[in-house]
């Protein structure tokens, strides 16, 4: 299982699909990344060659930001957001969706489980 980027890409894929369980990779990238590397998209990740792998780990840390480089990347500009005090800013702070969506029917992933008013138990024979 060849490992690039820090990630355990699976065996028995195709290379191109292997590279998007890196993340900050999509498929685009994926194709940009084998054409550069002059590696066939359709082969199988076992049947890269160790000159391969070096090659598609080459390319990765040389143009792109990929795992933990990445995500602590996207938590400073959420922490910029929130400093500056922006919409976007708030509305993260507050764990609600800052890219328009609604929330009155909506949302409950980002809002979390609904809090339901509990009925009260009926007492029998009491009036």
């Amino acid at each position: 299982m060849p490992r690039i980027a820090g990630v355990d890409i699976p065996e028995n894929k195709r290379v191109e699909i292997a590279l998007t369980y890196i993340f900050g990779i999509g498929k685009k990238i994926s194709n940009d990344i084998l054409s550069s590397a002059n590696i066939d998209k359709n082969i199988k990740t076992s049947e890269l060659t160790d000159e391969d792998v070096a090659k598609i780990r080459q390319l990765i840390e040389d143009n792109y930001l990929v795992e933990g480089e990445l995500r602590v990347d996207v938590q400073n500009n959420i922490k910029r957001l929130q400093e500056i005090v922006s919409y976007r800013g708030i509305r993260h702070r507050k764990k609600l969706p800052c890219r328009g969506q609604r929330t009155k029917s909506n949302a409950r992933t980002r809002r979390g489980k609904k809090g339901l008013a509990v009925a009260k138990k009926k007492l029998a024979g009491i009036k």
